[in-house]
């Protein structure tokens, strides 16, 4: 069982979603997030004058799979989150030792 964590732009929520859906995800959890990479955050000029925002903001997509899973979500997440600019994001993928589900004491990949 892996842990798929993807950090993408706002307006690209939807897309993925749908299109992890079709692909027989069955949940996720999404999270607003802050911060910066390559871009280096990004430079402003409102009416008060210059500033500069260190972090920006990007949704983080958490996402619990089996192995054999893995490479068609990835693929998924690239082809829909993708735009060719800075800023895309990543995606981080992690082992799993355990899944519990609390309702019902299910562990493992019948957990998830």
């Amino acid at each position: 069982m892996k842990k798929i964590e993807a950090i993408i732009r706002h307006y690209k929520l939807e897309d993925v979603k749908r299109a992890l859906v079709e692909h027989g995800v069955a949940g996720m959890t999404v999270t607003e997030v802050r911060g910066f990479g390559r871009q280096k955050g990004r430079t402003d000029v409102p009416r008060t004058g210059e500033y500069t925002a260190e972090f920006v903001p990007k949704l983080k997509l958490e996402i619990v799979a089996r192995d054999d899973q893995v490479e068609e979500i990835l693929d998924v997440i690239v082809r829909t989150a993708q735009t060719g600019q800075i800023g895309d994001g990543k995606i981080f993928v992690y082992d799993l030792a355990r899944v519990v589900r609390i309702r019902t004491g299910e562990l493992d990949e019948a957990a998830i």
